[in-house]
């Protein structure tokens, strides 16, 4: 069984802002595999289905970033799903648009969302995606608000392909290939077919 998490923001405000970048990848990772987000429980929307040949769950928390965490922990501990079969897809500013990090484990850099997942589940061994929004240009804008603006005309039109790299990763890493997952992104421009 495989936990996929997105983080986001719940809200249409927030839906095609920097921050929800793991709201949109998990939403286009459930039309590929045909998972419906028909479920809502414990501040969480979430769907289950088979896909690869494996046993998935997606779950987007309803909570705002800071408290995903708790989300997360309620649904792995009531299917039993161990946190090295946990997947968590969210937003990176030190990285260039169309970036990608995959890492099995690690600290959370910085990101609230992270921070709250790895203090519910008590591990930071769990399998992260890092989605580029690009950095700050202006230093002295606040953090809060760049995350929460919404991406521009030109990133919108290279989001598809952005996406679909994304939703690719997420299909090795469901079917066991996460070093294969990383080599093959890590380090790559997604916006490029």
């Amino acid at each position: 069984m495989k936990l996929i998490v997105g983080l986001g923001n719940p809200g249409e405000a927030y839906r095609t802002t920097r921050h929800n970048l793991g709201f949109l990848a998990l939403d286009r990772l459930a039309d590929v595999a045909g998972i419906s987000f028909d479920s809502k429980k414990k501040k969480a929307l979430w769907g289950r289905g088979a896909y690869l040949g494996e046993d998935v769950f997606l779950l987007k928390p309803q909570t705002f970033m800071n408290l995903s965490g708790e989300a997360v922990l309620y649904l792995a501990s009531f299917f039993h799903i161990a946190t090295e079969d946990v997947v968590v897809v969210c937003d990176d500013i030190n990285l260039a648009y169309g970036a990608v990090r995959i890492r099995k484990s690690g600290s959370a850099g910085g990101h609230n969302g992270l921070k709250s997942l790895i203090a519910s589940l008590g591990s930071e061994d769990f399998v992260r995606i890092r989605l580029g929004v690009g950095e700050r240009q202006d230093s002295q804008s606040d953090l809060a608000d760049y995350v929460l603006s919404p991406f521009t005309a030109d990133e919108m039109k290279l989001m598809p392909v952005y996406l679909d790299h994304v939703t690719k990763a997420l299909s090795d890493i469901i079917q066991g290939n996460t070093d294969r997952a990383m080599n093959q992104y890590n380090g790559r421009d997604c916006t490029k077919a």
